[in-house]
């Protein structure tokens, strides 16, 4: 396999990134449907437009991306077809790069994203019954600490 380029998302539009969040949730049949597309779409955006987006590219094509605002992740989404190849792994450790600690929300049913996170390094910090997210899910709080030395 080719490597994984990362760049930021610069003046992308988010349409191709909001396809990809949408297939990536469509396999997780417990998730509700929260938002329009066009909502995604405007999320995303408005992401892009700040500066948070970075897009995982491979043989040229958009496989990922990763939407980190300071030491908050906020999405990680990969194309279901690139699940396992290392890209969210590439992805990670390029939040990483210039980061002593990063946090993150993930749902508890994503049981998937909690071994990605935890083989990542990240560890369970709290745990809640969902109240304070959009979906209502319970949910996880994890982070990662640099290690010294």
């Amino acid at each position: 396999m080719n490597p994984v380029l990362i760049r930021p998302a610069g003046s992308m539009g988010p349409s191709k990134l909001a396809d990809i969040l949408a297939a990536a949730n469509a396999q997780l049949e417990w998730l509700p449907d929260l938002y329009s597309s066009a909502e995604e779409i405007k999320l995303i955006g408005d992401m892009i437009d700040a500066g948070w987006v970075r897009v995982a590219f491979l043989d040229g094509e958009i496989v990922g991306w990763i939407g980190r605002k300071g030491t908050e992740i906020h999405a990680l989404c990969l194309r279901p077809d690139m699940q396992g190849k290392g890209i969210a792994r590439a992805l990670m450790n390029d939040a990483k790069r210039n980061a002593k600690t990063l946090r993150l929300w993930s749902y508890q049913a994503n049981d998937r994203a909690t071994r990605f996170y935890e083989a990542a390094g990240f560890t369970e910090v709290e745990r809640t019954d969902g109240a304070g997210n959009d979906a209502h899910l319970p949910d996880i709080r994890f982070e990662w600490l640099r290690e010294e030395g």
